[in-house]
């Protein structure tokens, strides 16, 4: 699972942010097939957090497209990485 807090640089209204965010959630998941969602500061103009999971058969897969999404929101859109979280899980 990942969790990356984002700072907004060029919003000044909540549509400003919501079309970013949408463009994120999209392209992550049509690129890295992660589940993608605007899980917290909904109300929040320079800020959003995303949550994103991805399951898979091989730990060292899961870790690569996680790190490779992280690296492609930084490189790709105009917001700083305030904040990125990742979680692991293996049965």
């Amino acid at each position: 699972m990942l969790r990356m807090v984002l700072k907004l640089g060029e919003t000044s209204t909540i549509k400003d942010k919501r079309k970013i965010v949408l463009a994120i959630k999209d392209k992550l998941h049509h690129r890295y097939k992660l589940s993608c969602a605007e899980v917290d500061l909904l109300d929040s103009i320079t800020f959003a957090e995303i949550g994103a999971a991805l399951v898979s058969n091989s730990s060292q897969f899961g870790e690569k497209v996680l790190r490779d999404a992280v690296t492609f929101v930084e490189d790709h859109y105009p917001v700083e990485l305030y904040e990125v979280q990742t979680h692991y899980e293996i049965y």
